[in-house]
């Protein structure tokens, strides 16, 4: 049987190709690869620079790659001909994410200068909106499927932030990670206003991003006076399992689950309607620092210490218990199922 997994330098981030049957990966030497996951080939490799390349993704709609790396830039390469495109200094620190918004011509980058820009490729690259707010490193972007108005940061300095395309400043934050916030993703289910974050606390938090605070009843004293103590923002759910720092996080688009990857190895499959823990996959590829899924699909990519893996997670119901199972295949071998 063969292993639907691609070795190489460690793996800094991942992302599925909407159209065609590929997985991007940029890798910590500066290099990035294209894989076909169907022949299970290397099918496209080139230097972007010498420094580590933390994000990349696809943009089918125009034939490219975008990526950014340690020395600060952002680059554009048309992924048929490998040219580049265009290059310019996005940040005056690390560039740690990118997002292409889904119908605007732009992206978002966050950096370790603790800002996120938003540029826009049909204006010559022109920046558009810095937004400022976060007091550490901005890890991870993500923008809402249920609103591309608006988006989510995740940040070292322990809080996400949710914002709106018009607006400089943070709409609202959420906070309750002990520390640092390395990740965050939005539920594109249309009945869960969630996002899901991941920290350096080992722990997963999921938040519904409607619920500013909640409050608890103290009691009603003698003067009749009523008081209660306002608590934090909305975490629906805290998932511990994980022994190490938390450095990726997903809802599923296609199926009840959350997928989390940490530095102790593993990546946690957790389901999203009980937030019990259905499984926990250890490949031996070293530290899991990247998830990719595909609306549409249920292939899962995961970048790792030493390479790529492409997973194909299914639901099964058992008629006689009722219950569910997910069958995680790599390749064409079933590596395991648990029991929901």
């Amino acid at each position: 049987m063969r292993k639907l997994s691609f070795r190489s330098d460690r793996v800094k981030c991942v992302d599925i190709h909407p159209n065609e049957l590929w997985i991007l990966a940029t890798l910590y030497n500066g290099h990035v690869h294209i894989y076909n996951y169907d022949t299970q080939k290397l099918i496209k490799t080139f230097e972007i620079c010498d420094v580590p390349v933390r994000t990349g993704k696809f943009v089918a709609r125009k034939n490219w790659i975008i990526t950014a790396s340690d020395d600060m830039f952002v680059r554009i390469h048309d992924y048929n001909t490998l040219e580049r495109v265009h290059q310019f200094e996005a940040h005056s620190d690390y560039i740690r994410s990118i997002m292409v918004h889904p119908t605007q011509s732009c992206i978002l980058t966050g950096s370790d200068d603790t800002t996120i820009k938003l540029w826009n490729w049909d204006a010559q690259w022109a920046l558009k909106q810095t937004f400022k707010g976060h007091t550490h490193y901005v890890m991870q972007i993500a923008i809402n499927p249920k609103d591309d108005n608006s988006f989510a940061s995740a940040s070292l300095d322990r809080t996400i932030k949710v914002w709106q395309l018009e607006s400089t400043q943070p709409a609202f934050t959420l906070e309750g990670h002990e520390k640092g916030v390395n990740c965050v993703n939005y539920c594109s289910d249309g009945d869960k206003p969630y996002v899901v974050s991941g920290g350096d606390d080992h722990l997963v938090k999921i938040w519904d991003y409607q619920v500013r605070y909640t409050y608890l009843f103290i009691g009603i004293f003698v003067d009749k006076d009523t008081f209660y103590l306002k608590q934090n923002q909305a975490c629906v759910k805290t998932l511990e399992g994980h022994s190490q720092n938390v450095g990726c996080v997903a809802f599923h688009p296609e199926l009840p689950i959350i997928l989390s990857g940490s530095e102790d190895e593993t990546v946690k499959l957790w389901r999203s309607d009980t937030y019990c823990l259905e499984s926990t996959l250890n490949f031996g590829l070293g530290r899991c620092w990247t998830i990719s899924c595909l609306k549409g699909s249920n292939n899962v990519a995961l970048g790792y210490d030493e390479g790529t893996l492409m997973v194909k997670v299914k639901e099964k119901i058992s008629r006689t218990e009722k219950q569910c199972n997910f069958i995680v295949l790599v390749g064409s071998r079933r590596t395991g199922h648990v029991n929901g």
